[in-house]
């Protein structure tokens, strides 16, 4: 695919997600919401009830104080007892539940499961038109752009300058790109040039294989049959670094990680692969780096240095917005900062897709 630059091309993002001040503000907002779920982890249980006894007694403003009255007795053990189990989140109207709170398995970072918790919705659902997975990403405030001396291969022009970029609201992103199978099932047709099973890729899992060879323009037609979007390309950039601003999002600059984390030039073997196959960010969003390219909603334009809130999606002539990276992509170009600008009818082979959609 092209790697042209400013007009055809672009590149960069960094990501910080909450103080430890905002962090306590998240979690007190989601107590708000289900006060007994003392550790905000989506469930009331033996955990919450260890934190009631041991602030047993004068207790002013502790968190195991839930009737706010200075004092940590049986009224609180009652209520909490009241509440025992599930702390049921809000499920939006169009999507089946797959998981209420987010599992500290996936999502390990507690900042970020407590943002999340703090939304009051669930973490992990389908769409029930599609059956696409999603997974919530909640507001946050992050650095989007490449910072100089962060990165091994240092930064691009057009991902410059880093700039503040605040999401005031949640939304879903699917957690896988989507699949040919998924695209088939609302298409009627298959329009990627990997269809085929490998010694790398099974005929049983050809079906997994991301979608490509999809235009800007092509793309539309299916968001409109399928009530989806695109995310916007800030958050896809918030999504995808999770909490980190180095080049790659687990946390490091060592080119060598990458291969664990991304299908990409150096162990993809010049193909697309079936979704899921390399380690998650800490989100649980699979390869969002590598594998294919991934169209975002917006239209190429140059960063400013002001502050961002809940950037839209730039309209105009320009070209459509890549972003994360592929098969066929070197270090250089996998990385969560990278971006580039390219025509709109495009339909390259490592070219796909992910959906969003608003709670």
């Amino acid at each position: 695919m092209s790697t042209s630059k400013p007009s055809d091309t672009a590149n960069s993002l960094g990501l910080t997600l909450a103080t430890s001040a905002a962090v306590a503000l998240l979690a007190t907002v989601a107590r708000a919401q289900c006060p007994a779920d003392i550790n905000v982890d989506g469930v009331v249980n033996g955990a919450d009830l260890g934190f009631v006894l041991s602030s047993w007694g004068p207790c002013a403003g502790c968190s195991a104080d839930l009737d706010g009255n200075g004092i940590v007795n049986g009224a609180d053990l009652g209520t909490l007892l009241g509440a025992w189990g599930e702390c049921s989140p809000t499920v939006p109207g169009w999507a089946t539940l797959v998981e209420a709170a987010p599992d500290p398995d996936v999502v390990t970072d507690p900042a970020l499961r407590a943002a999340i918790a703090a939304t009051g919705l669930a973490w992990r659902v389908r769409d029930s038109a599609t059956q696409v997975e999603m997974l919530l990403v909640p507001p946050g405030t992050f650095m989007m752009g490449c910072s100089e001396g962060s990165d091994l291969h240092g930064c691009f022009p057009w991902e410059q300058p880093v700039h503040q970029v605040t999401l005031t609201s949640a939304f879903y992103l699917a957690r896988y790109e989507l699949t040919q199978a998924e695209w088939q099932a609302t298409m009627g047709s298959n329009p990627a040039y990997f269809q085929s099973a490998s010694a790398q890729v099974p005929s049983g899992r050809v079906h997994e294989r991301p979608v490509e060879g999809v235009s800007w323009n092509g793309v539309q037609g299916f968001l409109a049959a399928s009530g989806l979007r695109l995310p916007t390309e800030a958050e896809w950039e918030f999504a995808c670094r999770a909490g980190t601003s180095t080049p790659f999002y687990n946390g490091t600059t060592d080119d060598a990680t990458l291969i664990g984390l991304a299908w990409c030039s150096s162990n993809a073997d010049a193909q697309t692969r079936a979704v899921g196959g390399r380690t998650p960010n800490a989100f649980g969003f699979h390869d969002m780096l590598g594998n294919v390219w991934e169209w975002v909603s917006d239209r190429y334009s140059e960063y400013s240095a002001d502050p961002q809130i809940d950037p839209t999606a730039h309209t105009g002539s320009a070209p459509p917005v890549l972003r994360g990276g592929s098969w066929y992509s070197d270090t250089r170009y996998t990385r969560s900062s990278m971006r580039l600008g390219e025509s709109a009818v495009t339909q390259f082979r490592d070219v796909g897709f992910r959906v969003a959609k608003t709670p």
